[in-house]
């Protein structure tokens, strides 16, 4: 119970039920209280952004994947990638649900911003050159997301070029940067752990904001958000994973069989990495090659994050058509291409999907205000891309195995 009192998700749960009993009781009286959300969302960007440099920078000096099978989990995790956005991103213009959450966006935008969102066209070519940064410090003034990848990718295979080439003591300064980097990648992990932290009063206030103004109204469209958030989840496991497993001669009754209890354990915990173990030993249990096993679930789990992935596409489509903006087809490959970096960079984060999906939505140019509230309902979501991120790990180590007989029943 103590352990259960002190979990992140209880504390928003609790957040939102007292807000929207304050709210109601005070009406218009508290909606300064909402301001809250921004500060500490603006604060989860700030911490983020660096994050991720330092983490791209980091495993591109450190990575040794190579061969056959490095191959092979690139294309596969490529295949699951493109999947999961297609269907995040296809539900979200199927069902145009995205309206639904209008009138929380309104609740939450200021009018006159709104106004300057409303029927915005964004185009990638038009703002192709802001993201080639004049120099390599700008980026990090200007918390720019793509110019930071730009330059993390460049001096990253620079350093990793003169590692290969370089002589002893050249080679020995780069292990040294990179043991540098690895701690300057763990102390923005503990800043974004302590502020995610934060979270249940950034939604307190959110929430109070709303009801207090608008009523329990707004709040109908997170039920749609929830559906088919959960709807996209299971298409993705039931088409993509399953397709995976018949491929792979590997009956489907027996593989649920024996991977409930850790997907049980996965929607508990909330995170895909705190189950590797029991990832590991399921595996084991299916004889799954052990050098596939390493490489698709330990040194590529940050690779499969199709349920981060799929949530983002939908999110950032939803709060789009809220705030009535229109995407052409170069933004929406902007939002993808964030979207899978920032899943690598901070996938072991708490809320890892919420966070990137901030950075994305401010590429993009979209509004953030309304994040706080969606992350009234997010503890739901996130217990679902936990479970599929495991089953990501799973599968893709299944699909790398070559091993030719098991001792399935």
């Amino acid at each position: 119970m103590q352990k259960f009192l002190k979990s992140l998700s209880f504390q928003i749960i609790l957040a939102m039920l007292l807000g929207a009993l304050i709210g109601s009781f005070f009406g218009k009286e508290l909606g300064a209280i909402g301001e809250l959300g921004k500060v500490i969302i603006t604060l989860i960007k700030a911490a983020a952004t660096p994050l991720l440099f330092f983490v791209i920078l980091s495993s591109i000096l450190t990575s040794e994947i190579s061969g056959k099978l490095g191959t092979k989990l690139i294309l596969v995790n490529v295949l699951n990638s493109a999947c999961a956005l297609t269907i995040g991103i296809g539900l979200s213009k199927l069902f145009n649900a995205g309206e639904s959450l209008a009138s929380l966006q309104s609740s939450l935008t200021p009018n006159e911003q709104l106004a300057k969102y409303a029927g915005q066209k964004i185009n990638f070519i038009e703002n192709f050159k802001s993201y080639f940064p004049e120099s390599f410090l700008k980026p990090f003034v200007d918390n720019a997301v793509i110019s930071l990848i730009f330059v993390a990718l460049i001096l990253g295979f620079a350093l990793k070029k003169v590692k290969r080439t370089g002589n002893d003591h050249e080679r020995e300064l780069i292990e040294r940067f990179t043991h540098f980097l690895t701690l300057m990648s763990k102390m923005f992990e503990v800043a974004l752990t302590w502020l995610v932290h934060l979270v249940p009063i950034a939604v307190f206030g959110v929430v109070v904001k709303t009801v207090g103004e608008y009523g329990f109204e707004p709040l109908k469209g997170l039920g749609y958000y929830v559906g088919i958030g959960l709807l996209g989840l299971f298409l993705h496991v039931f088409f993509v994973y399953q397709g995976w497993l018949i491929f792979k001669k590997i009956p489907l009754k027996y593989f649920w069989k024996k991977v409930k209890n850790t997907l049980i354990y996965a929607w508990g915990v909330n995170s895909s990495l705190a189950t590797l173990p029991l990832t590991l030993k399921n595996l084991d249990e299916m004889e799954v090659d052990k050098k596939a096993s390493t490489l698709g679930a330990c040194v590529g789990t940050n690779l499969n994050n199709d349920g981060i992935l799929l949530y983002e596409g939908m999110a950032v489509f939803f709060v789009a058509q809220a705030a009535g903006i229109h995407m052409d087809l170069s933004t929406q490959l902007t939002a993808a291409f964030v979207c899978i970096l920032g899943t690598i960079g901070i996938a072991g984060i708490p809320e890892a999907g919420f966070i990137t999906l901030s950075l994305v939505l401010t590429t993009v140019g979209l509004p953030t205000e309304i994040l706080p509230m969606l992350l009234t309902v997010d503890w739901i979501l996130g217990r679902g891309r936990s479970v599929v991120n495991v089953l990501g790990d799973m599968t893709v180590s299944i699909a790398l195995d070559e091993t030719k007989k098991r001792g399935i029943q």
